[in-house]
């Protein structure tokens, strides 16, 4: 097949290096981007007077026609087409004839290309903001539900003190919040259409640039012409906004398969998100979290592989730059697929209350506020501090916890037994008992759970 850009070459391109070279089997889902970008085009070079009314007409009805044959799966893509873009100018002239050659005045491949990714993925990042409320949602609905389960918080996967666990997914949703507003602020940045720059340097006509940005509905343009081709900084900033998603997923799935473990047995996963194994009948396994973890790694290596590809490139373009999109949509694919299977898990997932509470009952959980008792009866709180742990390990000692460790130990340390002491010993009023701003009592959960709701109404609005 010729190719549009032979005109100075006298040897056709070795079958090695059009396999090579072709990226069609990877950007070819541009396609619909790529044709309304091209229809915004031909509406510009008709109304600076390149185009007439009747070929805009005949083009812009060509491309809708080509948009149908890929709906419709009536097209054969092969590398000698190189990619997408190519290919729909292709299938464009043979419909519509040599008007089709008008196509591609005053741009280049380098800033259609880039139109397209900016185009591609204002609408990825969209979608993908979508699905991370979603999983704040839910996170929300089993807070609401859970408000009096309490359970042991840990620090270095050690039971430290009783908290909800409402409290404790209500963490994670700040955590996902962020990454909603991460994806919002790259959003913002890459608003901008590069289409009407060409190559790098400008065209020579009097292309209406901000006519298109209008028409696709950006923000602005990009002011500079060698920028607006050269950089894949946008995809970078919300490729680093899916690993930080993923890392939070991976965290959470983490937990998930800690506490669907025999032994801890907080939680039950669905079977409808779980896997048996081969040789072991007993066996239910988390695999769906364990997915999530494991492919946390993969959105990782994407970033890392665009980063390298864009490090050391100079102005403007090189064709390095298209190794971006099989990074960026393998990323983005596995980041969208890890929120749905992380919503709809948690949506089968049963909370054993008795299990987490009876959690509560060892490890000392109350200890620190143990020491905050005996600091409100006037005691330093290193003083404190160091006695508390005193009693703990006498408590190992004698196999027995700080409620049932005998009178005389507590009043060899000079503290006195009375109902106050055992009233801050009570796990329950352990949880109730933190009352600072962000804690983990009831009203401070409730606060955070109305200022979610709110958010998410707010969200809603500017939707």
């Amino acid at each position: 097949m010729a190719k549009m850009w032979d005109g100075r070459f006298s040897t056709s391109t070795h079958v090695l290096m059009e396999q090579f070279n072709s990226s069609i089997q990877v950007d070819k889902r541009l396609v619909f981007h790529d044709i309304k970008g091209s229809v915004a085009h031909v509406k510009m070079l008709c109304r600076i007077g390149l185009l007439t009314v009747q070929e805009k007409n005949d083009l812009i009805e060509g491309l809708k026609a080509v948009e149908e044959d890929f709906k419709n799966g009536g097209v054969v893509l092969t590398d000698a087409l190189e990619d997408i873009h190519m290919a729909v100018e292709t299938f464009l002239t043979e419909k519509v004839g040599d008007v089709g050659k008008k196509l591609h005045t005053g741009r280049s491949r380098n800033d259609q290309v880039a139109l397209d990714m900016r185009f591609f993925t204002k609408d990825a990042v969209e979608e993908t903001k979508a699905l991370v409320k979603d999983l704040i949602e839910e996170l929300l609905a089993i807070s609401k539900v859970s408000i009096d389960v309490i359970m042991p918080g840990f620090t270095h996967l050690q039971k430290a003190q009783p908290i909800r666990l409402s409290y404790h997914l209500m963490a994670y949703i700040e955590k996902f919040k962020r990454d909603y507003h991460r994806l919002d602020d790259a959003l913002a940045r890459m608003d901008e259409s590069p289409l009407g720059v060409g190559a790098f340097a400008g065209v020579n006509y009097p292309s209406d640039r901000f006519f298109i940005q209008e028409e696709l509905g950006f923000a602005g343009v990009c002011m500079n012409g060698m920028d607006a081709v050269s950089d894949r900084d946008y995809l970078l900033e919300v490729m680093s906004a899916f690993a930080i998603v993923m890392t939070h997923l991976s965290r959470l799935a983490e937990e998930i398969i800690i506490w669907s473990s025999n032994d801890f047995s907080y939680i039950s996963v669905g079977d409808d998100f779980s896997t048996g194994s081969s040789i072991m009948p007993q066996k239910k396994n988390p695999d769906a979290a364990e997915l999530i973890r494991g492919k946390t790694g993969r959105v990782t290596g994407q970033l890392m592989t665009l980063l390298t590809v864009m490090k050391g490139l100079p102005l403007a373009y090189n064709k390095d730059m298209q190794e971006d999109k099989e990074a960026f949509f393998d990323s983005l694919d596995t980041t969208q697929m890890s929120l749905k299977v992380m919503t709809e898990m948690l949506k089968t997932t049963t909370f054993n209350q008795e299990k987490m509470l009876q959690a509560t009952k060892d490890g000392f959980l109350n200890a620190t506020d143990l020491a905050d008792y005996l600091v409100s009866k006037g005691l330093p709180f290193r003083e404190a501090h160091k006695v508390v742990g005193s009693l703990v390990k006498a408590c190992i000692d004698a196999g027995t916890d700080l409620e049932s460790l005998s009178k005389g130990v507590y009043e060899a340390h000079d503290i006195e037994v009375n109902d106050a002491l055992y009233k801050v010993l009570k796990i329950e009023n352990c949880v109730e008992s933190k009352v600072s701003y962000g804690g983990t009592s009831k009203g401070s959960v409730l606060h955070m759970i109305e200022q979610i709701d709110l958010w998410l109404g707010l969200e809603l609005i500017k939707a």
